[in-house]
């Protein structure tokens, strides 16, 4: 703690406080305390540069929404007539919506499945195989069949949105037929898809988490489903996408006025957020590591997170903390990240500290849910919580006023203030409490909180900033269409990061017995596809790129769209990212291009 206090302190006075980069893995969803804690930090030190992995994805998703209709809504599967599983697949990461759109089909729900991957749920519905990187097209066909055909909720539209006739002309350049050949989902399954969609009230399109995310046209992906959502009228009602409370906890962050790396290249990212969060762009900090411009980065910190192997483009992002000064990974293991690290510190797990558990602020289904996680055993060894390693550097660089905490539950008690709620409260329902039930109709009272009031089909702060304010497909950067002569080399289509229900992301592969159920890294491509290529099944393959190549096991299978080998991420011995480019981007938000990417095979 003194060596890193004292290296802080040298490279501020030399460099400044915006010389230090701050990294920390899901920011709002997966470790509340130690990604407040980070920023807390960050504030008190002086540097805008704070980054997250959600640079990468789910993010944009909350500000597209936000940008649409004033807040963040999600999807009230549980009270879902029509369910589209959109580039996701519960069975192998979020067990529980799996098992809510299976009580719905026995309730007589409808379900559409828009996939490469036939994953198992797709053979309960009508699956469209889809060609990776192609979602924006098929959204706005699906538009185009709804508008054409009357199929759109004429009423709501004309009191709660703005911009429907500028849509109107612009879906006419995608009619069913262009977007088959874009897709390769048969045009009459366009239709089908548009009409079940449109004559179901109480439809949910579920989103996958970096499906459509981690794609060129990102933005452009997920403001196409919300605009699926609010023609077909199914907004804030019962089934539809609906609001929720969102827990009040106390804001630790300090402001800072100067804005973060990344905020030039795409201001959105950061003006979105609004001043006081300045989040940076993960996507641009191994270059201006490696080159020092604008100014040079000297040190990170990295909480709750593995850069090294999740990020896009891992040769770069090793060469960036290579060249670093100081880089301080804290975290449970030894990860690729802790292992270019200087010093690493020892965090606990949840079961040796208490924190806020459960869902308290509502990204997930609508739920407001909030819980204590309970301490179970002390912390081992030398190992802190996130929050109190945060607490005692701070402390040791003269910052005790921002720090003041001592115990996890009077840390607890702080957040919980502007709740109204007491970690007695939580002591006294271990199940949990459920701040706010999820909300129906909220808009009628309030309208929505855009500048309009109402719903932004037609986006005026994306036209402000030089951008199509309508949805607009743009094909993937490598492409058969967009690079003819690089698909010749590369004849394949690339899709990462399918799930693995064992892990989550890069977590839990050292547990032995988990490790032992699903031992090795595993692509996936078709019969026909391998044979071709002379691939057999269960042997060894090369998967390469024109950034580089991963030795990985083929499984055969027939579930998968001819032509695309799909390659799950978060595996260091056959890391998909060393096939992927960071300056491949989304150019509104900056988030990472590796869907729909050109790849070829070969035996190993």
């Amino acid at each position: 703690m003194d060596t890193i206090a004292t290296k802080l302190m040298k490279i501020k006075e030399s460099y400044g406080a915006r010389a230090l980069a701050i990294y920390c893995g899901s920011v709002g969803v997966e470790h509340l305390e130690a990604a407040f804690f980070a920023q807390r930090f960050r504030g008190a030190y002086g540097t805008p540069n704070f980054f997250s992995v959600e640079s990468g994805c789910f993010r944009q998703r909350i500000l597209t929404r936000q940008m649409t209709f004033g807040r963040y809504i999600t999807e009230d599967i549980e009270k879902a007539k029509c369910i589209v599983l959109w580039g996701h697949n519960p069975d192998a990461s979020r067990w529980l919506v799996a098992k809510w759109i299976r009580e719905a089909l026995e309730k007589g729900a409808r379900l559409i499945v828009i996939d490469p991957r036939r994953i198992p749920l797709a053979k309960e519905g009508l699956h469209l195989q889809i060609r990776p990187g192609t979602d924006c097209a098929l959204a706005l066909g699906m538009i185009n069949v709804i508008i054409s055909e009357g199929l759109y909720d004429k009423a709501f539209i004309e009191e709660w949105t703005v911009g429907f006739d500028q849509l109107k002309e612009h879906v006419k350049k995608y009619p069913v037929e262009k977007v088959e050949e874009i897709t390769w989902v048969p045009a009459a399954d366009i239709k089908r898809a548009a009409r079940i969609l449109a004559t179901h009230k109480g439809a949910s399109i579920v989103q996958g988490t970096c499906a459509l995310d981690r794609q060129r046209n990102d933005l452009q992906n997920s403001r196409a489903l919300a605009v699926l959502q609010t023609i077909t009228g199914n907004i804030e009602i019962p089934g539809g996408w609906v609001s929720s409370r969102i827990l009040p906890l106390t804001d630790l962050r300090v402001p800072v006025k100067e804005r973060p790396i990344g905020a030039d290249e795409y201001p959105l990212h950061d003006e979105l957020w609004g001043r006081h969060a300045a989040y940076g762009q993960g996507m641009v900090l191994p270059e201006v590591i490696l080159t020092e411009n604008p100014y040079p980065i000297k040190a990170l910190i990295v909480t709750a997170g593995n850069p090294a192997l999740t990020m896009p483009d891992s040769k770069a992002y090793k060469k960036a903390l290579e060249k670093l000064d100081l880089v301080v990974t804290i975290d449970l293991f030894m990860n690729e990240t802790a292992e270019l690290s200087h010093i690493v510190l020892p965090a606990c797990s949840f079961l040796e500290q208490t924190g806020i558990g459960g869902y308290p602020i509502g990204l997930m289904h609508g739920i407001s849910y909030i819980m204590l996680r309970r301490r179970v055993v002390n912390p081992i060894g030398e190992s802190l919580p996130d929050w109190s390693i945060w607490s005692q550097l701070g402390r040791r660089m003269g910052y005790g006023d921002y720090f003041p905490w001592k115990r996890d539950e009077e840390m607890v008690q702080h957040l919980l203030e502007p709740s109204n709620m007491t970690v007695q409260q939580l002591e006294e329902h271990p199940e949990g409490i459920l701040y706010a039930p999820k909300a129906y109709g909220l808009y009628k009272k309030s309208g929505f909180k855009t500048p309009s009031k109402k719903i932004e089909i037609y986006s005026e702060t994306l036209e402000q900033a030089g951008f199509d304010p309508l949805p607009t497909y743009i094909e993937p950067s490598r492409s058969p269409v967009s690079t003819p002569d690089l698909a010749k080399e590369y004849p394949l289509i690339l899709t990462t990061g399918a799930r693995i229900l064992e892990y989550i992301h890069t977590q839990l592969r050292n547990i032995p017995e988990i490790r032992h159920q699903n031992p090795d890294p595993i692509a996936e491509i078709h019969p026909s596809t391998a044979a071709k290529y002379g691939i057999v099944d269960g042997e060894k393959m090369i998967v390469e790129t024109e950034e580089g190549g991963i030795k990985i096991k083929a499984k055969l299978t027939p579930d998968i769209a001819e032509k695309v080998v799909s390659v799950p991420h978060g595996w260091a011995e056959a890391n998909v990212n060393i096939l992927t480019n960071k300056d491949l981007r989304d150019p509104i938000l900056g988030c990472p291009e590796d869907k729909g990417l050109l790849c070829r095979i070969r035996p190993a």
